[in-house]
């Protein structure tokens, strides 16, 4: 019933939507905030002042999709999960399906995240250009079964465009991901450019770039 009513709330205008999501669906959704024609429909929505989702973005499968002060959701987005509470996949595992994009943040056009287990985006964090996959859950071929676990990327952090971020990763603070790169390890050192496949720490960036000290998440 919850993926019925967000899909025919979307042909309300948005002054008309923010309320009946937030009275229909218990979505916590700032008056400054704001959503696309979008398929939005995480069982909990979270939008602090000044967050954005674009246009033919679809969310679903989530508990949580949480976005902080002037966080940016782009056009084009599959972001999925899978609830917690299924019985059939991930027995025993402590997962939590969520997004959770820190203020100021911004994650671009045309990119697919798998919240199976949880995805977090650190503050003016920028997830750039286009077609890159968060793949938080895989086969376990050992055990036969399916399996997850969460993905981190911290702040200030730049993620170049057609990336890959697998099950357990982690990108530290202060850190770019260069484009195409394939990320499978937590790393855990900052001020670094982290490249290739498999990614791995190829160059340390200077802590006074521009990038690393600004105070607005848009770069004009």
């Amino acid at each position: 019933m919850r993926k019925i009513v967000a899909l025919l709330l979307m042909i309300f205008p948005w002054g008309l939507r923010r309320r009946l999501l937030v009275a229909l669906m218990g979505y916590e959704i700032h008056s400054t905030a704001r959503i696309g024609l979008s398929w939005i429909c995480p069982e909990r929505l979270e939008m602090a002042a000044g967050a954005r989702i674009g246009h033919l973005t679809m969310c679903k499968g989530l508990s949580l999709l949480k976005m902080g002060e002037e966080s940016r959701l782009g056009n084009l987005n599959w972001i999925t999960g899978f609830p917690v509470g299924n019985k059939d996949f991930f027995v025993g595992e402590e997962r939590r399906a969520e997004l959770v994009i820190g203020e100021h943040a911004a994650v671009t056009h045309r990119h697919l995240i798998d919240c199976t287990n949880s995805v977090r985006i650190g503050r003016f964090t920028t997830f750039a250009g286009f077609r890159s996959q968060v793949l938080t859950h895989s086969i376990d071929l050992q055990r036969c079964r399916q399996a997850s676990r969460p993905i981190a990327i911290g702040d200030y952090c730049f993620v170049g465009t057609n990336c890959v971020l697998l099950g357990g990763s982690a990108l530290p603070d202060y850190s770019v991901l260069g484009a195409s790169s394939v990320l499978n390890k937590a790393y855990s050192d900052p001020h670094q450019l982290y490249a290739g496949n498999p990614a791995r720490p190829v160059k340390a960036l200077s802590r006074e770039m521009g990038y690393f000290t600004r105070s607005t998440g848009y770069v004009h």
